[in-house]
């Protein structure tokens, strides 16, 4: 088994976090990780990409193939089609809905959800509401975890204790918020499908 997973995302929206919470789960579960450096983290609200590879066998390489992605995770509509040529046919793009929009000429919202949309497995989630309800905005990234984790080869325990030990230095109020919004991402996405 491998899984081979594009995080995209723009500065500031925890892409790092995201990736070590799926990386920890999988080591729990058994699975060798292997992943690229993250890209464009210098600028706040610059775009942000990195390649998160999960296996029961040796993994050679940190880079992802085009065509060869069996997901894109995206904190961010239009980040999410940037990856497209990365993403298997049967690959699924699990997507935040909130645009951050960091360029003068951003596209109309619905333009990107229509193409998104238009995708044979696409999920689109409207992240940034839930993580309030979840008790901080700042839990976008773990609703989008949440979102993607019925589609990982990850048990959602071996989620939920890394982000438990990922959050636990910052107090439990912060890893109770952020579980929250993770069972709240994975509530979402299975009423959305």
């Amino acid at each position: 088994m491998r899984y081979d997973v594009i995080l995209a995302g723009v500065g500031g929206q925890g892409v790092l976090s995201v990736a070590a919470i799926i990386a920890r789960g999988a080591m729990t579960d058994g699975l060798l990780v292997r992943q690229s450096e993250v890209h464009g983290m210098a600028q706040r609200g610059g775009a942000v990409q990195a390649h998160l590879r999960l296996s029961e066998q040796r993994i050679v390489s940190d880079l992802i193939g085009k065509a060869s992605a069996d997901m894109i995770l995206s904190m961010e509509p239009i980040e999410s089609l940037r990856y497209l040529e990365y993403l298997k046919p049967e690959g699924i793009l699990v997507a935040s809905a909130d645009p951050v929009k960091n360029i003068p000429d951003y596209p109309q919202p619905e333009e990107i959800y229509e193409r998104i949309r238009s995708l044979p497995r696409a999920r689109l989630i409207g992240s940034a509401e839930l993580a309030q309800a979840a008790g901080s905005p700042r839990a976008t990234n773990m609703v989008m975890v949440g979102a993607a984790s019925p589609y990982l080869p990850v048990e959602e325990g071996s989620l939920l204790a890394a982000i438990e030990a990922l959050f636990s230095r910052k107090g439990e109020k912060v890893v109770r918020i952020n579980r929250k919004a993770f069972r709240m991402g994975r509530e979402a996405v299975a009423s959305a499908s």
